[in-house]
C-alpha cells in the first residue's frame, strides 16, 4: 500500500493548495472584472472538488472484501477518478468556454490588473508547490522510462490526475497572466475572453486524456510488462524434468486497482504427480510471487491439460474443437523407453498409442441398452409352399359344392 500511501499526500498538498487558490482568485476576480481570473478561479474550485473526490475514493477502495465484492473495492478508486474527469470537462472547461464566450459578446474592461498580477504570482508559487510534489512521486515510480510512457502506462489515477491539473493549472496561470497583460497594455478586454476560451480548451484536453486513461483502467488493465516477466519465471522455475509442471498454457493478469493485481494461471501438470507435490508447487509459486510483487494480492492456478485448453480456447472462439492427439505422460515415456531397444527413443506416434486418454476410447454403450432383451427383427413375407396352394384350391372346391 506504498504507492497509495504517497497518492494521498499527494492529494492532500493539492487540495490545501488549491483551496487557498480559488478563494482568492475569486477574490481579485470579483474586485478586477477579469474573465481569465474567473476562469482560473473556477478552474482551481474544481481542482479543490477533484481532489476531495480522489481522496474519498482512495478511503472507499481500501475497505476489506466481503460477500457483495469477493475481491474487493480497489476498483472504486478508478470510478471515482473517471467522476473527477468528468466534472473536469462539464464544470471546469464548459465553465471557462462560456465566461470567455460572454466577455466577447459583452466587453467589460479590466480594472485594477495589479491586483490579479499578485494573486496570479501567489497562486503560481502555490501550484508549484503541489506540482513539485507530485512529480516527486512520479518520478519516483517511473524510473528510467519515458514521462510519457510512463504517464500512459500508470494504474494509479490519484497520482496522475493530481499531476495533469498541476500541470494544468500552471499553464492556466501562465495564460491568464498573458491575456490580463495584453488587456491592461491595449484596453481591449478582447485578449482576456481570449485567455478564459484557451484556459478552458486545455482543461477539456486534460480532461479528455483522464477519461480516456481511466476507461482503461476500469475495464480491466494488465500488470506491466516487468511485472508479468516476474510472475512467469516464478511458475517457470516449477517447468521441466523431475517438476511437477509439464507445460504452461496461459498467464493473465489484471489490475483490480494501483497495487491489487489478479493472477490467473492455467497449467499443465504431470499425470503422475500426488496431490500433495502440486500443492507445495503452488505453494512455492505464490511465495516467489508475493516476495517479488507485493503488489500481487490474489493468484489463481488452475490444472489443465494442454489438449482441454486448446479445446476450450476453440470454444470460446466460436470453433468447431479438434481431436487433438493426447500427449505422452512421464510415466509413459518411461515405460516406452525401457521397452525400446537401447539408443532407440520411442516415437511420438508409439507414445501416443500407447497412452490413450478416456476422450480417445469409444464410449461405453447405456446400462440401459445392456439390460434390455434384444428386439427381433421383422421378417420378409415369403412365398407360399405347394401344400399352401393344393389346400387353398381344395377348400374353393368345398365351397363351390356347398353352393
Amino acid at each position: 500500500m506504498a504507492a497509495t500511501g504517497g497518492s494521498r499526500g499527494v492529494v492532500v498538498v493539492a487540495l490545501a493548495a488549491n483551496l487557498g487558490i480559488a478563494a482568492a482568485k475569486f477574490v481579485a476576480a470579483a474586485w478586477t472584472g477579469s474573465s481569465a481570473m474567473l476562469s482560473e478561479a473556477i478552474h482551481s474550485l474544481v481542482d479543490t472538488g477533484n481532489q476531495a473526490l480522489l481522496l474519498l475514493g482512495i478511503k472507499r477502495a481500501e475497505r476489506p472484501a466481503d460477500a457483495v465484492h469477493p475481491f474487493g473495492y480497489s476498483k472504486e478508486l478508478y470510478f471515482w477518478g473517471f467522476v473527477v474527469a468528468v466534472l473536469l470537462f462539464s464544470l471546469g472547461a464548459g465553465i471557462a468556454i462560456y465566461e470567455g464566450v460572454q466577455k466577447l459578446i459583452d466587453p467589460r474592461p479590466v480594472t485594477d490588473p495589479y491586483v490579479n498580477y499578485a494573486v496570479l504570482a501567489v497562486a503560481f508559487v502555490l501550484e508549484a508547490i503541489s506540482a513539485h510534489r507530485a512529480i516527486g512521486e512520479f518520478n519516483s515510480r517511473r524510473g528510467n522510462v519515458p514521462a510519457t510512457a510512463a504517464l500512459r502506462a500508470s494504474k494509479d489515477p490519484a497520482l496522475f490526475t493530481v499531476l495533469l491539473e498541476d500541470i494544468a493549472a500552471l499553464i492556466g496561470l501562465a495564460i491568464a497572466a498573458t491575456g490580463i497583460a495584453i488587456a491592461h497594455a491595449t484596453g481591449s478586454p478582447t485578449a482576456d475572453a481570449y485567455a478564459s476560451i484557451l484556459i478552458g480548451l486545455l482543461l477539456g484536453a486534460v480532461a479528455a486524456f483522464m477519461s480516456i486513461e481511466i476507461r482503461s483502467l476500469i475495464i480491466g488493465e494488465s500488470a506491466s510488462p516487468e511485472v508479468r516477466r516476474d510472475i512467469q519465471e516464478a511458475i517457470l522455475a516449477e517447468v521441466g524434468p523431475d517438476r511437477p509442471i509439464r507445460a504452461v498454457n496461459e498467464i493473465r493478469t489484471m489490475h483490480l486497482g494501483p497495487t491489487d493485481i489478479l493472477v490467473v494461471a492455467s497449467v499443465d501438470f504431470e499425470d503422475d504427480e500426488t496431490a500433495a507435490s502440486i500443492e507445495a508447487a503452488v505453494s512455492r509459486i505464490e511465495a516467489t510471487i508475493h516476495t517479488h510483487t507485493p503488489a500481487v494480492r490474489r493468484i489463481f492456478i488452475e490444472g489443465q491439460s494442454a489438449r482441454d485448453y486448446a479445446r476450450s480456447e476453440e470454444v470460446l472462439a466460436g470453433l468447431p474443437p479438434k481431436t487433438v492427439a493426447a500427449p505422452a505422460t512421464r510415466s509413459t515415456e518411461r515405460a516406452l523407453t525401457a521397452q525400446a531397444p537401447a539408443g532407440m527413443p520411442p516415437s511420438a506416434s508409439e507414445a501416443e498409442t500407447a497412452a490413450p486418454t478416456q476422450a480417445d476410447r469409444p464410449a461405453a454403450p447405456p446400462a440401459a441398452l445392456l439390460s434390455a432383451p434384444p428386439t427381433p427383427a421383422p421378417r420378409e413375407p415369403s412365398a407360399p409352399s405347394p401344400a399352401d396352394r393344393t389346400s387353398r384350391k381344395g377348400r374353393k372346391r368345398q365351397k363351390g359344392k356347398r353352393h
